[in-house]
């Protein structure tokens, strides 16, 4: 009945298009400071929330472009999206932009079809650890470091003390539980058709084109011409973004306070910011 209403209706007051909630999902992921929010679970709950509510939509459609960063906020945001797709019913399209690596890549794991762009970069399936060490810059400058605990091993991979082989272990013993827990989310979503290539786990990347040979991804395609083969040529893309506040975006002045307050100090900031550079950087990014 409401059809034949509508049909009635002038062509240009009709709404003929089949809206597809999108998503953005871009960053470092789980490095959060006030003036580069980063990728978590708190800063996109609520647009996901929003576009898988769109009743009349047949799917929502996801943009991942993220070298990584926390394996535990990866799997929070993947679990949130899975969540919701069951209970919603609707399918997730997942499209990679320039990069979508260890936690990025766990992200686009929420999707029932992966897609990328030739060019993107698709992969490294592993777990990371990095610093630097300074036993022998505090001799130098005639320094002694003092740290006295309850618990021998309450710090361990001290960077201003040689490196113990035992903390090493350890180490490396933890990050082997991690990047278990990443192949069987890859096996759990990608085992049927997942290549049997040695280097699959190995922590190794690939352009979109060998990725979809390996089975990390379905297609090679983007986002407009996706949606409009699969659902018409009247399928819109609509982005749906984090709520603003009063005055729109936070201000300078706000997030100036903020840094004030202890919120986030400038030293913390300036790591933070070299630490995501860093890891676009491995991708060539």
């Amino acid at each position: 009945m409401f059809d034949k209403l509508r049909n009635l209706l002038p062509k240009a007051l009709r709404n003929d298009k089949t809206i597809i909630p999108v998503v953005r999902l871009q960053g470092a992921i789980g490095m959060v400071t006030p003036l580069r929010p980063g990728l978590s679970l708190a800063s996109v709950s609520q647009p996901l929330e929003k576009a898988f509510a769109m009743k009349k939509a047949p799917a929502v459609a996801l943009i991942v472009n993220s070298p990584g960063g926390s394996p535990v906020q990866s799997r929070l945001i993947f679990k949130r999206i899975r969540d919701l797709a069951e209970e919603k019913e609707k399918d997730v399209l997942v499209f990679v932009e320039d990069v979508a690596a260890s936690g990025g890549y766990m992200i686009a794991l929420a999707g029932n079809e992966i897609y990328a762009d030739p060019s993107s970069i698709v992969g490294s399936i592993g777990v990371v650890a990095a610093g630097f060490g300074f036993p022998e810059l505090l001799k130098k400058i005639g320094v002694e470091r003092r740290v006295y605990t309850a618990g021998k091993k309450k710090v361990i991979l001290d960077p201003f003390k040689d490196a113990d082989p035992d903390d090493i272990e350890f180490l490396k013993g933890l990050q082997q539980e991690i990047h278990e827990v990443f192949i069987d989310m890859v096996k759990s979503r990608r085992g049927d058709i997942l290549s049997d290539d040695a280097d699959l786990f190995s922590g190794k990347f690939w352009t979109g084109g060998k990725a979809r040979d390996l089975g990390l991804v379905d297609e090679i395609g983007d986002l407009r011409g996706v949606l409009k083969k699969r659902f018409g040529d009247k399928a819109e893309p609509k982005l749906i973004s984090a709520p603003r506040g009063l005055f729109g975006r936070k201000s300078g002045v706000g997030v100036a306070a903020k840094l004030l307050e202890g919120q986030g100090g400038l030293g913390d900031e300036m790591i933070s910011s070299l630490e995501a550079r860093a890891l676009w950087q491995r991708y060539g990014l």
